[in-house]
């Protein structure tokens, strides 16, 4: 009997390999050596199409043709070529938005010389002080419940400041349905001792946290008209005396929560609250070195479904293989119980 494997999307096609070329890609692989008739053979369709596939893949650089034949590369070079370049136009991306972000500040000088013809220029406010950053997102959910709160945290003085000191009043709102909290945050915060609590507790109320391995600089949005910016963007908020920016008018908030959702589409959810619960628990016991079936077993589920959880833990951490998956989750908090955080 033929074993059953998960409905995984194919790893190959993040690299610019379809469906089609990857099953010649691995016909190739497994004859090493053979000529196109032996390939259309082996695939079952016409020479003409097969032979368009392999001039495909020999121009990807996986696969060589010398004399008629089809020789496959060794994967680990011939893929490695492939991920190389994704990497390198994943990074140029990143630097590209990173560049914008800079922009911001100028962005909002332009439209404040630009003034608003019937209203005038909106208002800016520099408000110093901890308290008040956090306290006027409250009053301002009292004058107009229900809002939705954007924020992003940049670094480990911030959110040990938002966690022990701010965080109770915020999700104190929430639970009353004054409003709710969207967060991004660096991964690396989630070790710091408390914040695992109070994040859990802004997922309990409601409240949605992702995390990216970097966060360029802290802002805020607080319903449609109003956005907190830092006096220095890119600075730490603690060290600069919680100076920032209160603005309000649209403009300026829809671009900031554009901006948040670009981040939030390139982060990945916190294994804790309502997400991710089955694909945490597959990843605990195969930690512990548990196999397949004995994690079916224990879970009271499917080796099926246990590997399509596996599929969905390396979908999300952006693992390559399953050791990877497990190091990435060890990194960002995955396998640790609530026990240990209480």
């Amino acid at each position: 009997m033929r074993n059953e494997s998960p409905d995984v999307p194919d790893p190959l096609a993040a690299l610019g390999l379809d469906p089609a070329q990857t099953a010649l890609y691995t016909a190739v692989l497994r004859l090493h050596r053979a000529t196109l008739a032996e390939l259309a053979e082996a695939m079952g369709g016409p020479r003409d199409k097969v032979s368009r596939q392999l001039d495909d893949l020999v121009r990807l650089g996986v696969v060589d043709e010398h004399s008629g034949e089809y020789l496959a590369r060794h994967p680990a070079g011939a893929l490695g070529r492939l991920i190389a370049e994704r990497l390198d136009r994943l990074a140029e991306e990143s630097r590209r938005i990173d560049s914008a972000l800079g922009s911001i500040r100028g962005l909002i000088r332009d439209y404040d010389a630009g003034r608003d013809y019937q209203s005038g220029p909106f208002p800016v406010e520099l408000v110093s002080g901890a308290d008040v950053l956090y306290e006027s997102v409250v009053g301002m959910a009292v004058q107009a419940p229900p809002i939705t709160v954007l924020t992003a945290i940049p670094d480990e003085r911030t959110m040990t400041d938002f966690s022990r000191k701010f965080a109770d009043p915020w999700i104190d709102a929430q639970q009353r349905g004054l409003m709710t909290v969207r967060a991004v945050v660096p991964v690396e915060t989630l070790a710091l001792p408390g914040v695992r609590d109070g994040l859990g507790r802004l997922l309990e109320t409601g409240g949605e946290v992702r995390t990216l391995a970097r966060v360029p600089s802290w802002f805020m949005t607080v319903g449609d008209d109003a956005a907190g910016l830092p006096a220095l963007w890119g600075g730490n908020l603690p060290d600069h005396a919680y100076n920032f920016y209160l603005l309000r008018t649209p403009i300026v908030v829809g671009m900031l929560r554009s901006l948040f959702e670009e981040w939030w589409a390139r982060s990945l959810p916190v294994p804790w609250g309502r997400q991710g619960d089955g694909t945490v628990q597959v990843l605990r016991l195969a930690a512990q070195g548990i196999c397949d079936e004995s994690i079916a077993r224990h879970l009271g589920v499917s080796v099926r479904t246990v590997r399509a959880r596996f599929a969905d833990a390396m979908t999300r951490l952006g693992a390559q293989s399953r050791f990877h998956a497990g190091v990435e989750a060890a990194r960002r908090g995955w396998l640790d119980h609530p026990a240990e955080h209480h």
